[in-house]
Order: C-alpha cells, then structure tokens, then sequence
C-alpha cells in the first residue's frame, strides 16, 4: 500500500506554488485576518454574517446546490477529506488514507467517535451510502457525479474503514473528495436522498463545526455551534447566511458593518472599501475561469470556425479592464495560473482581439452578410438569445459580448433572469442556446467531469460538447500519478482545448475579499476554501 502523504507530495508541491497577494495589512505587516494581526489571543463570542445570493439548498449532491449553497454545505457537511491550507488535500472525516499498489483501490481510515449533529454515531456506512446510493445511482443525478466516473463501488471494510474500488486510476481521488462531498447521514435520507425538503431547506443533520439553527426562506440561514463537533469547539457563537441577490446592497452592508465577509463581485467598488474604516479588502488568485458555452445541440456552433470566430470577436481584455479593473487574466484553455505546475502561459496569446479575423472565419463558415449587415446562412440570420443569470459581473459582460458579436454581423438578444430559474432553465434542464459562466473545481488540473463525453447534457459539461481524443486525454490525466507524466498531459489537454473551444474561455479571474478588521483567524485563502476552517475564525475585541 502507498501513503498517502508521500504520494500526494507532487500536488502539495503545486499547491504550495500558489502565492496569495493580500491588500489589506497591518502596520506590523501580518496579513488581515491573521491572529498575530491584532495582539490579542483568540476569544471566544459573536456573529459572524456572510451574504448569499439566493436561498441555498443544504445538501451538497442535490442538483440544485450551486454557487448560493456552496459556503453553507462547507461548512455544515464534513467530507473525508478537505482542501488544506497549502490546498493539497488534507484529513477531515478521513484521518489518513492509502493506496493499493495497482492504484486500483483507497482504503480511507476515518476517525473515531464522530457523532451527527443530532447526537448519533457516523460510521462507514454512512460514506458508502452517499457514494453507492446517492452519487453513484445515474437515475438521481447528483451534482458532481461525474467526477466520480472511475469509482466502481464503495465498500465498507469495518465502522471506521472504507475502500474506493476504481475502474481505473484516479490520481486525483483525494483533492475531490475535498470539494463539495460532504458526506451524508444514510439513517435520515435513505427515502428520497436528494429531495427531501425537510433536509435541503430546513434543518439538516450535519457533522461539521457549525449545525443549522433556522432556514428562513428568501431572508438568511443562521448556524450555531455543533455541540458534537469532533474537533475543537468553534470559537463563533453564530454564523448568519443572509440572502442579499444585490452585489451592490451587498458593499452598502459590508461598509455599514452589517456583513463581516464576502466576496466583493463588483470590482468598481474595490477602492471606495479599500479607503473605508473597519475593513480591509485582499485579492487572491483562484482555480476558477469564466466562459461562454455554445449549446452544442445547435448546428451553428458546431463547426470549430465559428467557435473561433466568436473567441476573437470578443473584446476579453476589454472586459477584465472594465469589469474586473485588471483583477484577471485571458483564459485560453481550462487550467488556470494558480495552478503553476501545470499551467501553459505560451497559449495567452493565442487569439488576440481580432474583429476582421472572426470576419474571416465565419464567412470561411459559410455565414455572408446580409442587407442590414447580419450575417446570415441559407436565408436565416445569425441570430440566437443569451440567457443571463443575474450574478456578480455576468450582466455587465453579456452586454459587452452583445456589443462585440454585433460588430461582426452576429446578433445576441439577452435575456435576464432571477438567479435561481437561470440554473433551473440552463444548467439543470439544458434548456438554452448561449450563456455565460463560471467554474471553479479542485486544485488540481483533472477537469474530467467538465469535459468528457460521458457528462454531455447533464452533469457539468454544459456545452454537450463530445470528443473522443478529449476523452483519451481526460482520462489519461486521471490515470497518471507521477507530476512529470500529469504536466505532460495536461500540457496536451490545454493545447488541444484551445484548439477545439468545447467552452469558450474567457478570463481567469482574481478572487478579492473584503472583511471586517475585526474577523481574525481566516486562512489567506479565498473564501469557498477559507469556510472550512471557520472553527478557527474569532472576532478581536474593540
């Protein structure tokens, strides 16, 4: 068998590579957050809020569980392992794991004396129910469940003990199973796993550090302390959720004190907080790219040219200028730069900004333009509807896509929805030509369940895009354990991602956090990985 620690050091080497460029420090030059920052030991007390942008589903396999309920899920389900503060995957559940020689099946030894939040015993039987009963059964459709396509089955080996059997070799198991796989409570949910209200929008039983204290539909999710937390008691008294869909009713509460962290989503407002008292704003790098996916059911997108075409229409640096105010980079493929073991930065020059090229390349795809300027094919013009979630920058960067396919005779009518019924329409049901988006995943350069055929008009490849050479490419990536033979094909996978466009990147972003001078104890990591040890978070005093 092979330990864990020692095969997971060429991913902690990577992770470790990942430098996080904080804005906001004190005097003596300790980063925000931190506990030496303020002079003082830890206290125990207080509230801390946090704003969502919509009413959350409160179980991390649900297939309605997006963005709005990733940082609730964090911190109530533990997972067998989570992101550690290298992010290199990191005991939670799990207090170590080890692999067979075949690189065929994990044993994962999990700790002993957990309890659910309700006072009952955790055990393996509840990590095989989640994965055999709930993640593994097709019909269900959990969320996520094509980043488990090489797990065969879970098996209980004892009560603390259970063994993943792979079809194939999975080097990247363990940084999975540390994002969103929280595990479930199989004596709660053995019915109706996925759709039990009760649960996802009341009160769950949990094992995190923090339980549900009340769901208020449309207004916040209050958590306290987890009396049977297995770990050390959280030094928060309670943790607020509030529904604020409003990016910009979101600073006003930040800077009126009523939000003590979040994600600052509208960068115009980074240097109004950054002159505010009482805050301090710092800008992290993230495992995240925004994207443009052309429904692949749709003829038109079809042909590569056009892809392409619509790649260089687009004014990217424009919009990372505008919207973002610099805080990003072009994205020409699925790894990001945080990533630096893997990352290809020779691809960022790939497709410059080029209004006649994109001419050029969909008159070459058959589209000429019309009377009025539209471009047009077979007596029909080139014109389709975007649907627009209303989140963070998508509003403000659909527009400036409008503007820039319009130059070039492609006509894109927007249509702007709640963001809720945006996920129901275009993610959950397909049932859209265009949209614009975002995916953060694990830090690790395995992007299998975004890409591969086999997640094609479900899960999480949105294009439906399908490739046979992608496939190879993906699970090549997944089979090999070594670093050098990882980059090797990841520098292939970005290579040929580029090429074929299956999602048409965008930029990578910059994650800028504002929180309160007051709030200590936050890993310098961004917030969907600095939840998870927010049993360490505490409030100095005045």
């Amino acid at each position: 068998m092979i330990n864990f620690g020692r095969f997971h050091r060429p991913i902690a080497g990577f992770a470790l590579a990942l430098t996080l460029i904080v804005s906001g420090c004190t005097s003596a030059g300790q980063p925000a957050g931190s506990a030496a920052s303020s002079g003082q030991a830890p206290v125990a007390g207080g509230t801390v809020t946090i704003p969502i942008g919509a009413d959350p589903t409160l179980n991390p396999w649900s297939p309605n569980a997006f963005v709005e309920s990733l940082f609730i899920n964090r911190v109530i389900f533990d997972g067998l392992t989570k992101p550690g503060k290298d992010l290199a995957p990191a005991p939670d559940l799990a207090e170590s794991w080890t692999i067979a020689p075949d690189g065929l099946s994990w044993t994962f030894k999990l700790r002993s004396g957990v309890k659910w939040s309700d006072g009952t015993p955790f055990s393996a039987d509840d990590v095989a129910f989640t994965f055999n009963d709930v993640v593994l059964k097709p019909d269900l459709g959990a969320q996520n469940r094509a980043s488990y396509a090489a797990v065969k089955t879970v098996t209980v080996v004892d009560p603390t003990t259970v063994r993943f059997d792979l079809s194939r070799k999975f080097a990247a198991l363990a940084s999975f199973l540390a994002y969103n796989a929280g595990i479930l409570p199989k004596r709660v949910l053995s019915a109706d796993p996925l759709k039990t209200t009760s649960f996802n929008k009341g009160v769950p039983v949990s094992t995190g550090p923090f339980k549900v204290e009340k769901y208020t539909s449309g207004q916040s999710v209050s958590l306290v302390r987890n009396e049977n937390y297995f770990g050390p008691k959280p030094y928060l008294d309670k943790v607020v959720f509030t529904v604020v869909p409003d990016p910009n009713t979101q600073i006003a509460q930040a800077l009126s004190g009523d939000i003590t962290i979040m994600i600052l989503d509208n960068k115009a407002a980074v240097d109004r907080v950054k002159t505010a008292n009482g805050l301090v704003v710092a800008s992290r790098p993230l495992v995240q790219y925004y994207w443009l996916a052309l429904n692949q059911t749709d003829q038109r997108f079809t042909d590569v040219r056009v892809r392409q075409a619509f790649v260089q229409a687009i004014d990217r640096q424009a919009i990372i200028k505008s919207v973002e105010l610099g805080y990003g980079s072009i994205a020409n493929s699925p790894i990001t730069p945080a990533l630096a073991a893997y990352y290809d930065p020779s691809l960022a020059s790939k497709y410059p900004y080029d209004p006649q090229k994109a001419k050029d390349l969909l008159a070459q795809a058959g589209w000429t333009p019309g009377a009025n300027g539209v471009l047009q094919k077979d007596g029909k013009p080139f014109q389709f509807t975007m649907d627009v979630g209303q989140r963070g920058v998508l509003e403000p960067v659909n527009a400036l896509i409008q503007q820039d396919l319009k130059k070039v005779g492609v006509i894109a009518d927007l249509n702007t929805m709640e963001w809720n019924a945006y996920i129901q329409k275009d993610v959950v049901q397909r049932n859209y030509t265009a949209t614009v988006n975002w995916w953060t995943y694990p830090s690790d350069p395995d992007v299998f369940p975004y890409y591969h055929s086999s997640a094609a008009g479900k899960g999480f490849n949105i294009p439906g895009y399908q490739d046979p050479k992608l496939d190879d490419l993906l699970v090549q990536g997944q089979s090999a354990s070594d670093l050098e033979a990882r980059k090797a094909v990841y520098k292939q996978l970005q290579a040929y991602t580029s090429e074929t466009l299956p999602y048409l990147f965008l930029w990578y972003p910059q994650e800028v956090d504002v929180l309160s001078s007051s709030l200590q104890g936050v890993p310098e990591l961004g917030l969907r990985d600095a939840v998870q040890y927010i049993g360490e978070w505490w409030l100095a005093k005045k």
